[in-house]
């Protein structure tokens, strides 16, 4: 987010002060990125690995401050609720061997996590949401207590002026509501950072959001929430829910969501998507810098544009612009849609599949976008994370009709090898690609993600116990699994 936050209360002169700066800072991102050669360098990837803490029965266990106490690697942070943590792995360039180093990294991680956490009766939990969670876990006593999360929550809470209502459909429906946002700290993510020249932000953001959906599809891991079959990437639907700050509103039109897959595609650049993120939606944290952006610009410095950057990660758009001051300043665009786990493996297979096909299919966007609006683009991403390996996309061609529907199994086949394709051009080596691809082709042919083994899982252990007990076991089964490092594709039940 840019600002520490050491406070939870704001006056009207902060908002004021707040909203000035985000307009300057707006001014001086523009000229920023109007300069030759801003931006420019190698690609890197880096990520982000949100994870559960349980106890030995599985249950979630509100224990993250204990666990990182004397650890002073800043990799590791605390999350929104009390049992969950964050790992932030260190830059890589994307040329050679990227997702091995990256897979390296979460290993020992995971490694360095779970030796904490036994310490004090715990395990740690790469999933998409936790399947043991009860209501009681996420009440508003579940907040980690830090500023930046007591004001966080105040603010939305205060633009809501209502309970959160969280309303889910699946095999099993959901009906819940909340008075706090600790619904959402049931979602973890790996989030991925890819940094990108200015002058190419367009066109692979554009591609981002073209394949998302595919790869949501075949990544989903979070099939269950309070004991409730839903979506095979639950997720999704409930991040959008559970920090909703729009009051209901009578009328014929809706004030947009600050969760979001967008609202259209880019036509020029990164500044059109921090400009709407200004123009759309009030400020929910308006802590100022010391120095105003303007000021900073005008004497040669480097803008931090920190007001910029705060306002931005309070808007949660599955794929999102990130301005970054370090190292002469970059652009980088930050995909949030893949769930954490099942292994290292998994998730760093899902992000070279996404890289690739992003990079793979950048220069094909102009000869596409006419003829696929983008409220399909919208209607993919909510199907891929609904109905997983059974969804039914819709996809572009240069020929009518457009757009063609599609299973979303066959369209991830025929876009291998647009991945590798994309990855070569990228300089990952030819080792490194086959086995990302491969790991991905398994997972398909054998219809076997983190969300569909989950729920075979708990059909197969439904047989005999209660479906609390089920879940229970099943976290533990899908715990030896992880541990094991194996990937989800490989994973059986038994008969």
């Amino acid at each position: 987010m840019g600002l520490s936050i050491d406070r939870e209360t704001f006056s009207q002169a902060d908002y004021e002060l707040f909203a000035e700066r985000l307009n300057q800072s707006l001014a001086v991102l523009r000229d920023l990125l109007n300069r030759p050669g801003f931006g420019d360098g190698p690609a890197t990837l880096g990520a982000e690995m949100e994870l559960s803490i349980v106890d030995r029965e599985g249950n979630a266990y509100p224990i993250n401050r204990s666990v990182l106490a004397g650890n002073l690697d800043p990799s590791f942070q605390l999350e929104l609720d009390r049992f969950n943590l964050e790992y932030n792995t260190s830059p890589v360039a994307l040329a050679g061997t990227p997702f091995s180093r990256i897979e390296s990294e979460l290993t020992q991680a995971l490694e360095t996590l779970n030796r904490l956490a036994s310490a004090r009766g715990g395990r740690i939990v790469p999933i998409g949401i936790l399947p043991t969670l009860m209501e009681k876990d996420l009440q508003p006593s579940a907040l980690t207590d830090l500023p930046r999360y007591r004001a966080l929550s105040t603010a939305l809470r205060e633009l809501r002026d209502r309970p959160f209502q969280v309303r889910i459909n699946g095999l099993d429906r959901l009906d819940v509501t909340c008075d706090d946002v600790t619904l959402e700290g049931a979602n973890t993510s790996f989030q991925v950072h890819l940094r990108v020249r200015p002058s190419d932000f367009a066109a692979l953001y554009n591609a981002a959001q073209l394949v998302s959906p595919i790869v949501v599809a075949v990544s989903a891991n979070s099939p269950l929430f309070l004991g409730h079959r839903l979506w095979d990437e639950t997720r999704v639907a409930l991040f959008k829910q559970s920090v909703d700050s729009r009051p209901p509103r009578e009328g014929d039109w809706h004030l947009p969501g600050r969760v979001s897959y967008g609202l259209g595609w880019v036509r020029q650049g990164a500044y059109e998507l921090f400009a709407e993120a200004v123009g759309l939606f009030p400020p929910l944290l308006p802590v100022s810098g010391a120095q105003p952006p303007l000021e900073q610009h005008r004497q040669g410095a480097l803008p931090q544009l920190d007001e910029l950057r705060l306002h931005q990660g309070t808007v949660w758009r599955w794929n999102r612009p990130v301005y970054d001051p370090k190292h002469g300043g970059h652009l980088r665009i930050e995909f949030r849609s893949l769930p954490s786990g099942p292994t290292p493996l998994d998730m760093v297979a899902n992000t070279a599949f996404l890289v690739g096909m992003v990079q793979g299919l950048a220069s094909q966007m102009d000869e596409l976008l006419p003829s696929f609006p983008f409220e399909y683009a919208h209607h993919n991403f909510y199907r891929g994370a609904q109905f997983g390996l059974d969804a039914v996309l819709l996809w572009p061609s240069t020929q009518y009709p457009s757009p063609r529907e599609r299973p979303v199994c066959d369209l991830a086949l025929e876009m291998l090898p647009v991945a590798e394709r994309g990855l070569s051009q990228l300089g990952v080596e030819s080792k490194e690609r086959e086995r990302m691809t491969e790991v991905i082709r398994t997972r398909i042919e054998r219809r076997c993600t983190g969300a569909r083994w989950q729920r075979r899982m708990l059909d197969h252990l439904e047989q005999r116990v209660s479906r609390r007990q089920a879940v229970a076991h099943m976290l533990d089964q899908y715990l030896e699994h992880t541990t094991r490092g194996c990937p989800v594709g490989e994973w059986t039940v038994p008969d």
